[in-house]
């Protein structure tokens, strides 16, 4: 039997990956990106795209209408945890207001599952390692956005039957990623940075840590949740176990690039200082293979970015708050 599957931001990082496994598991793909982020080359020859946004009301339900879609991946976001202070009607209109267009549509035309890519941001800071019973406390705009999706999600279910799986990732990288995006995804900054001979940037003394994630270690789950009874109606923490420090992330990519670490401190910017979770959850039902190694990962990311050069860093252009804003998000 082959399924139709819509994902959100399927020209993007983890999104590309999430539509070729989808192709792979026999999907009739159609994937819906407003291309701010990604990128149409991302797209698996396969999938049907349509260039649209999420927040055009009109433009989803005309699709649900056109096709009987089985699945609904939702992964379209704007992912600066930190940007998002300065960015809020942006960041709510993308992450939160485009986010209840596709769960109304997936109630109106009774879908099977609604998959939905939220983060680790919803915790905000508390004990490690994170862990879901763990009440979210998100501390930016962000999180905020992602845990009210959820919120939402566990409404529709409960009032209309719309079944979910909620995903938390954190700090995935690898193929795909926008390494020219200056806010988010330090690994492909770092990367980029090296490409054009520059310092990394780091905010404050680079002490603070996440567990980096390659992207197959996320992507292929991500992809074949709902045929994991199981996971329905749940919400699962998705990544490396294993935190590494910024300074400790500098040095591994500088390496693997065969240069010398040079870094640039910045002022401290507000963020979680650590920040990584617990994955026995989604362990006892996904039953994952063991996690790519951070070396590994890197040398297979690096490979990628040799192939395809540096990008320009680009520039945010609405910015709505410029109190606070950090000096190198200014230019």
């Amino acid at each position: 039997m082959q399924y139709t599957s819509l994902v959100t931001g399927g020209a993007g990082f983890i999104g590309s990956h999430v539509v070729t496994h989808l192709i792979q598991q026999n999907h009739k793909v159609i994937v819906l990106d407003d291309l701010s982020g990604g990128f149409k080359e991302n797209v698996h020859p396969k999938a049907i795209f349509k260039e649209g946004a999420i927040t055009d009301t009109q433009l989803v339900n005309a699709l649900f209408e056109e096709y009987t879609f089985d699945y609904v991946y939702h992964l379209a976001a704007y992912a600066a945890e930190g940007l998002s202070h300065f960015i809020r009607k942006f960041n709510y209109q993308n992450n939160l207001i485009g986010s209840i267009n596709l769960i109304n549509a997936s109630v109106n035309h009774a879908i099977k599952c609604f998959v939905f890519t939220s983060s680790i941001a919803v915790y905000g800071d508390q004990k490690l390692p994170l862990q879901e019973q763990q009440k979210p406390q998100p501390e930016d705009p962000y999180g905020i956005a992602k845990y009210a999706v959820e919120m939402d999600l566990e409404n529709a279910h409960k009032l209309f039957g719309l079944n979910y799986i909620t995903f938390r990732p954190h700090n995935v990288y690898g193929p795909n990623q926008n390494i020219g995006d200056k806010y988010r995804n330090v690994v492909g900054i770092f990367m980029n940075q090296i490409l054009q001979n520059k310092s990394l940037t780091v905010f404050g003394d680079g002490n603070q840590s996440r567990a980096f994630t390659y992207i197959d270690d996320v992507a292929p789950y991500i992809a074949k949740a709902p045929a994991f009874a199981k996971a329905y109606n749940q919400t699962f923490n998705i990544g490396s176990d294993i935190p590494t420090t910024v300074n400790t992330l500098a040095q591994e990519i500088a390496t693997a690039m065969k240069t010398e670490v040079h870094i640039e401190h910045l002022e401290q910017r507000e963020e979680v200082v650590h920040a990584y979770s617990d994955h026995s959850k989604f362990s006892s039902i996904f039953n994952p293979s063991p996690e790519t190694p951070l070396q590994e990962g890197i040398l297979k990311m690096v490979d990628w970015v040799y192939s395809h050069g540096a990008r320009e860093s680009s520039t945010f252009e609405n910015i709505e708050i410029t109190k606070n804003l950090p000096e190198s998000w200014k230019s």
